[in-house]
């Protein structure tokens, strides 16, 4: 055999075995123990079972071949972390959040749908202009508006005096902050609103 018949001969073996080794990754199960314990994938998992994500995209960001995503749905452990996972998300509120976030994005639509609509009764038209205006600044203006605010003073005597601010309107974590803690004001024990 000549030289050019032995080279031929060995780019046709390495091809042989390129194929073969492509096939052979390709129909390898992924990594199972260490994305038992990869928190992104565990999560991902859970918001594709709560219908957040599809399955397509889980499977083209891991790279999963039909095979391979396949396997991931009889393993008894990875089942058991992802459903641990979804428990957890309804639970604190996140899965919840998630989905009424895709909801939500397509109420700037439906409301454009009863602005423009000449046969729409006039008070919703306006209802719904007055939403739009509120999606697009981010917000009810109500939200934004600092000039709702009280001031406590608490006079302890002896100099003693807290004072204590915050929204007029209770919302949900924004409870009142010290502002200022002055013990060397002279005064009258007592209590003021200003």
């Amino acid at each position: 055999m000549n030289a050019q018949d032995e080279i031929a001969q060995l780019k046709l073996e390495v091809e042989q075995l390129r194929k073969a080794l492509g096939e052979r990754q390709q129909l390898s199960a992924p990594n199972l123990p260490s994305l038992r314990n990869n928190f992104e994938f565990i999560t991902d998992l859970s918001r594709f079972s709560e219908g957040l994500i599809s399955e397509a995209a889980v499977r083209k960001k891991y790279h999963f071949s039909e095979d391979a995503w396949e396997r991931l749905g009889v393993d008894d452990k990875l089942i058991e972390a992802v459903e641990a996972e979804r428990v957890r998300r309804i639970r604190s509120g996140e899965a919840k959040r998630e989905k009424a976030q895709q909801h939500i994005v397509k109420a700037p639509d439906v409301l454009n749908g009863i602005m423009t609509d000449p046969k729409a009764n006039a008070k919703h038209r306006i209802d719904s202009a007055k939403a739009l205006d509120d999606l697009a600044e981010g917000g009810p203006r109500a939200a934004h508006d600092d000039a709702d605010r009280v001031l406590v003073t608490i006079n302890l005597g002896g100099g003693d005096v807290f004072r204590y601010g915050g929204s007029l309107k209770p919302t949900p974590g924004n409870d009142g902050k010290l502002i200022e803690h002055d013990n060397n004001t002279p005064g009258l024990p007592g209590f003021a609103v200003d």
